[in-house]
């Protein structure tokens, strides 16, 4: 009888994810948590129509959840990570919040904005 897998690839992907975890076991924290950060904001960027044909991408609704997200976050591990990692995810965020609220046909009131629970009101 063969022992052989039914798909010959399954071995090699086993391997692989053991590599994978294994590499994500060496990467420092702060780095795991910067890289999300950076991820939700390009989403967010996109979600306000701030990429290239920003109106085909726009979603603000869903920018919402990603902001609110990322606020959460930043303000969760600021202390973890540290000034020189934190302030300019920090000043990034800001600009999301004004960008969203420059978007958006209807204001929030101050305070009320993505993210602003974690954050108190940003003004222009």
């Amino acid at each position: 009888m063969d022992d052989s897998p039914a798909d010959p690839g399954a071995g090699q992907q086993a391997a692989d994810f053991d590599d994978m975890t294994r590499d994500i076991a060496d990467v420092p924290a702060v780095e795991v948590i910067t890289t999300v950060a950076v991820h939700l904001m390009s989403s967010a960027a996109v979600k306000c129509g701030l990429a290239e044909e920003g109106d085909r991408h726009k979603d603000l609704d869903e920018a919402r959840k990603l902001i609110h997200a990322l606020a959460g976050l930043i303000t969760a591990s600021a202390t973890e990570i540290g000034t020189y990692h934190a302030a300019p995810l920090r000043d990034g965020l800001k600009s999301l919040q004004l960008a969203f609220r420059e978007a958006s046909a209807v204001k929030d009131e101050p305070g009320q904005g993505p993210g602003e629970k974690f954050t108190g009101p940003v003004l222009g």
